[in-house]
């Protein structure tokens, strides 16, 4: 088997935005080098001053060098029957598989990453950086933060590695059905085999133990593995997946119960890296009262916290297409739904009927919106043996949720809110359930209110 042991320097940090300067491979049979490959590459633009402090590489320097066009053959030759090894190994496969894509390779290399084999075999050391880990082992650098200096150093290491017992790690890692082919760098193989293939949320944690993602998954394991097994070179991309250091989650018994809880968490968590569900929760809603010349009115407001409404909802135009239609349907005033917010002239307040007769079309038409909101349960299978879960929907909107016993039977509202979790209700997790009642009316029981 070969080995491709590979160093790069780039311009910066993501491969989709940046250029390599100089790389470096040496094709290794396991037991002694066979053939190196090194050169500095113009990268197209321009190296920036912190890139150069750090290795020592300028524009004046790559000027003449060959573009990355011009090497990528041959490099799609070594790698092509080689193992990428690399210290960090996704952060130099990264650049190398865009820059080989752009030039109309498609490189599908294994990968081996020194950093992963070197906690296997020399456990809890400080650091596992390759300056601090050959220290560690007393491995000489020279030429620190150039591509050949730091790849002769990894070529000492994974030679140090092979002498010390690290082929039946390698041939471990190699499995194309290792997690070591496509984990992020700081998470551990363990997180993934933990998960179970059920239902659930997830969590992804940074380095600080803050969530900085959150997802639903109907297969825990399968869907959180799929977040790392694609070499994408987008910038916003590769950020998130080195930010990730830790998984966590809940299982749950269903998918529907798994979108209930995953926007529920967005929106108490507000995770960096979470792009829907950031909406505000729901802003407006719809509200009944007697102004002072006894007549009942309707009017959109912003939601009020402590004051019970007839409907919530996000958008002003949904609240404003629904009075207008009880408008219509009841015959009611426009003016005393504020529809129409012009002042009443002494004509339109003398041709108004009086209050018990106006209110008597007002009560009917809330009425007729109390009895277009139902009131329904799902009922669907539990985690444990000898529970279900029941979600609860009261007057057109979530309620809430949670498990109760197998034997419970669900006919009240009252009784269920007594054992349930209140949560928010929004407009996502609503259209999900009534699709989900929809698809599965077996499931769905109409309730008393």
């Amino acid at each position: 088997m070969l080995y491709a042991i590979t160093d790069i320097e780039t311009t910066g940090g993501h491969a989709s935005a940046n250029g390599i300067t100089e790389i470096s491979v040496f094709v290794h049979d396991g037991t002694r080098v066979v053939r190196h490959f090194e050169t500095l590459v113009n990268p197209r633009q321009s190296i920036p001053r912190y890139i150069t402090a750090l290795t020592g590489i300028d524009d004046d320097m790559v000027a003449g060098a060959p573009v990355f066009d011009e090497i990528a053959d041959t490099l799609f030759e070594i790698f092509e029957e080689a193992v990428f090894v690399a210290h960090n190994v996704n952060f130099d496969y990264s650049f190398i598989r865009h820059q080989l894509k752009e030039s109309g390779y498609d490189l599908a290399a294994k990968k081996l990453c020194t950093i992963r084999l070197g906690r296997k075999l020399f456990p809890g050391l400080p650091s596992y950086s390759l300056g601090n880990l050959c220290r560690s082992l007393k491995i000489p650098i020279e030429n620190r933060h150039r591509a050949g200096g730091d790849a002769r150093a990894t070529v000492k290491l994974f030679e140090f590695m092979m002498a010390n017992g690290a082929q039946l790690h390698i041939d471990q890692m190699l499995k194309r059905s290792s997690a070591e082919q496509w984990l992020p760098l700081n998470l551990e193989k363990k997180v993934i085999d933990q998960l179970p293939p059920k239902p659930g949320v997830y969590y992804f944690h940074n380095n600080k133990d803050k969530i900085i993602y959150v997802g639903k998954a109907i297969n825990l394991k399968k869907r959180v593995s799929s977040h790392f097994t694609h070499n994408d070179p987008d910038p916003k991309r590769q950020n998130f997946i080195r930010n990730v250091y830790k998984v966590s989650y809940r299982q749950c018994s269903t998918e529907l119960e798994a979108i209930v809880l995953e926007s529920t968490e967005i929106k108490r968590l507000w995770p960096r890296y979470n792009k829907s569900q950031k909406q505000p929760a729901q802003r407006f809603a719809l509200y009944s009262f007697e102004d002072n010349k006894g007549y009942l009115r309707l009017a959109i407001d912003k939601k009020k916290k402590n004051l019970p409404a007839l409907y919530h909802f996000n958008l002003l135009h949904e609240g404003l297409v629904m009075v207008r239609k009880m408008v219509e349907e009841f015959e009611l005033d426009a003016k005393l739904c504020f529809l129409d917010k012009t002042p009443f002239t002494g004509k339109e307040q003398k041709a108004l009927d009086p209050p018990v007769i106006y209110n008597t079309r007002m009560k009917k038409a809330i009425d007729a919106l109390n009895e277009s909101l139902p009131t329904f349960a799902l009922v669907d299978e539990g985690i444990a043996e000898g529970e279900k879960l029941c979600l609860l929907v009261e007057r057109g909107s979530f309620w809430g949720m949670g498990y109760i016993p197998e034997s419970q039977p669900v006919a009240s509202t009252m009784e269920l809110k007594n054992v349930l979790n209140p949560y928010a209700d929004n407009d996502y997790i609503r259209n999900n359930i009534y699709s989900f009642a929809e698809a599965n009316p077996e499931k769905k029981v109409l309730l008393n209110r």
